[in-house]
């Protein structure tokens, strides 16, 4: 067995690679630990390339076993399931960062397994599966070549910190992990509490500066001899007379602004195109088409570098026309309609009750998250026939990215106790609908009357990179996507950025350029609010007639289990005589929601009745309970009664209880003592006194 076994310091932290000990059939594997976490990351590939395929058929999957954190699953299984969004984001990071590392000729099925098998809450485990990830890959006959490195960067009272811990986290302005190689960076996924521009160039630098040594680390690991990947052999004269034919047509179709039209177009010259070669080259269909495809990646980014336009005519820092409509929805919270071009969401607002949030079963243990941010991706927005399924990964991972932007604008829970939904529903797409879900967002929180501490935007960049002449793109649509070398999308407030997410695919993007990029994109953030504000500037004064009317009461943690009252009678009573709902946290803070004002004021006053103590001294307006041969009880307050002993029922002689009150009689009584045991004594007598 030869086991390999080496260690990094990185700002005071060791990470431990081992290798040669499990998973030894895999084409590559390691464990991975810093602390106690624990990562075993392997990879495995195909001997045989996958037949007609154009792409890479890479597969990444990150898991977390509970046992990692000494749990045992919840539900009726007992057993992990379907991977949480947290593994799904997290198998995304490493996906984004490793795919463009792999050779073009590449199509073997290939998949990454990344498994926790320990988990300390302490040391985040996603940038330690990625740095398993690459190392893996190295040490596999996989022909990956370039290593890859990730780090954590946060900032804390002013001070960026490498690699904080989970605890560390909570109290940062900003969460930022980077991936990159030794000559450049590759991934980005970011977000912070305003920072600007300049601050966010630092924080990627610093990561830059610690990726290198893990990167050279990396180096120092033998791996296996690497299988060469088939490099698909194209006849000169084919390429000559696609190239003949393709050229004209592309350079004329790319410029067609329509994206369906555009669509269409190219690939009815495609069909004309590929019918009139196979005449001469039969059997070359999936040749001629990929042929094909690089002329029209070449024409398109020749344009923009050419002649500083694009296929759609805009200049390179040009957004799309933007429309803002709110409150378009006549039953719902809060609605926004954003459209950008030929992208729009439909993005709703819906409040609830404390009881609406939703419990978050993760390693670390169970939290409740209010503010929660769905969104959807129907076929039809792209015109295509597509069946409704669950949420998948790129669905899931848009809508976080979303969620990150408008989480550090949102209200406390002391300030706005409501549980907050967001939906963005996509129309239309060609290009960047989660900045526009963000947009969205933003308007739709506002028509919901939600305090929104700023408005948010968010915008996707483009680049287009050749030799030393580029092109940065601002509101890139969907084809720029495609065939540019970066997407970069920054999202924030006319303040600074709160959430930023990048792809590089490929090496030579400098700081100067990202530098450039990010003011650019400043620029154009500014541009949409500028338009956003311009249809709804602030939050709405009052909600929606049909959101849920919420006041927080809070009372003493002590008396929590006398409000709920045995088997939970009081709060029972409460909610039926009042008709609102009412939660209780165990800090004390009594939630009380209602659509109807008045019900949550009825509730509110029996909830503040029920804390409030009887004090001696005071008279009350109180109705006897139960009759006992030495006096009455009566209740003075909401589960609290006290006793009238019988002296103290008149100013005379009383001989029987009956002869003065009956059970269910109201009456007024002063409390004259509260003993050493806590019982309330009254009087009855005392207030006819008074009133004398």
């Amino acid at each position: 067995m030869n086991i390999e076994k080496k260690t990094i310091d990185i700002a005071g932290k060791t990470l431990t690679v081992e290798t040669g000990l499990m998973a030894k059939q895999a084409n590559g594997s390691c464990l991975v630990r810093m602390g106690d976490t624990a990562i075993l990351v392997n990879v495995v590939a195909s001997r045989t390339p996958k037949l007609n395929c154009d792409f890479l058929p890479l597969t990444v999957d990150y898991r977390e076993r509970t046992y990692a954190a000494g749990k045992i699953p919840g539900g009726f299984f007992k057993r992990e399931t379907r991977p949480r969004d947290g593994e799904i984001i997290v198998s995304r990071l490493i996906d984004r960062s490793i795919r463009p590392l792999f050779p073009e000729a590449w199509h073997n099925d290939t998949q990454v397994v990344a498994i926790l098998l320990s988990y300390d809450n302490e040391n985040d485990p996603d940038v330690i599966a990625l740095n398993g990830a690459s190392i893996a890959l190295m040490l596999s006959d996989v022909p990956f070549f370039t290593p890859i490195s990730a780090v954590r960067i946060g900032r804390l009272n002013g001070k960026l910190i490498v690699n904080p811990t989970i605890a560390e986290q909570e109290n940062c302005d900003l969460d930022l992990v980077v991936s990159g190689t030794q000559d450049a960076l590759a991934m980005v996924e970011a977000g912070a509490k305003e920072l600007s521009e300049t601050e966010m160039l630092e924080a990627l630098n610093l990561a830059h500066a610690e990726i290198k040594k893990l990167c050279a680390f990396q180096l120092t690991f033998r791996g296996k001899a690497k299988m060469t990947p088939v490099e698909p052999a194209i006849d000169a004269s084919l390429r000559s007379e696609v190239e003949k034919l393709g050229v004209p047509k592309a350079e004329q179709i790319v410029t067609i602004a329509e994206k369906s039209s555009r669509d269409i177009a190219w690939d009815t010259a495609k069909k004309e195109i590929t019918a009139a070669v196979l005449v001469q080259f039969p059997d070359q269909g999936a040749t001629i088409g990929a042929v094909l495809e690089d002329i029209f990646y070449r024409k398109a980014r020749a344009l923009i570098l050419g002649k500083r336009i694009r296929s759609d005519g805009r200049k390179l820092d040009e957004i799309r026309q933007i429309t803002c409509l709110t409150g378009i929805l006549p039953r719902t919270h809060g609605s926004s309609l954003f459209t950008r071009g030929q992208t729009q969401a439909l993005v709703i607002t819906t409040l609830g009750t404390p009881r609406d949030s939703q419990v978050m079963d993760v390693l670390g243990g169970e939290y409740k998250e209010r503010f929660l941010l769905h969104y959807n991706f129907p076929g039809f927005a792209t015109g295509e026939p597509k069946p409704e399924r669950s949420a998948g990964r790129r669905e899931i991972g848009h809508g976080m990215l979303a969620r990150r932007a408008l989480l550090p604008l949102l209200p406390t829970a002391e300030e706005f106790p409501y549980t907050i939904r967001i939906v963005s529903d996509i129309l239309e797409s060609n290009g960047s609908s989660s900045m526009a879900s963000v947009c969205g967002g933003s308007l739709s929180l506002f028509d919901a009357g939600v305090p929104l501490k700023a408005s948010c935007a968010g915008i996707a960049m483009g680049l287009v990179k050749e030799g030393d002449d580029y092109a940065i793109l601002t509101d890139i649509m969907g084809m720029e996507d495609h065939l540019g070398d970066m997407d970069f999308k920054v999202a924030g407030t006319r303040k600074g950025i709160t959430a930023l997410q990048m792809d590089i695919k490929i090496a030579g993007i400098t700081t100067a350029i990202l530098a450039k990029a990010l003011e650019q994109a400043r620029v154009g953030r500014l541009n949409i609010l500028d338009t956003m504000e311009s249809s709804l500037a602030t939050p709405r004064a009052d909600l929606s007639a049909f959101s849920p009317r919420m006041v927080t009461v809070m009372i003493p943690q002590a008396k929590i289990g006398e409000l709920i009252g045995p088997g939970g009678k009081n709060i029972r009573r409460i909610q039926e005589e009042s008709g609102a709902e009412v939660n209780i946290e165990e800090d004390g803070r009594v939630f009380i929601s209602s659509t109807d004002k008045k019900a949550v004021d009825a509730a509110r006053e029996m909830v503040e009745m029920l804390a409030v103590e009887v004090e001696v001294g005071k008279i009350y307006h109180g109705r006897v309970t139960r009759l006992m041969n030495f006096g009455a009880f009566v209740e003075v307050l909401p589960g609290k009664e006290g006793l009238v002993h019988i002296s103290q029922l008149a100013e005379g002689h009383v001989k029987r209880v009956e002869d003065v009150v009956h059970e269910g009689d109201e009456l007024d009584v002063k409390c004259i003592e509260i003993d050493g045991q806590g019982r309330v004594n009254l009087s009855h007598k005392a207030v006819l006194l008074e009133k004398k």
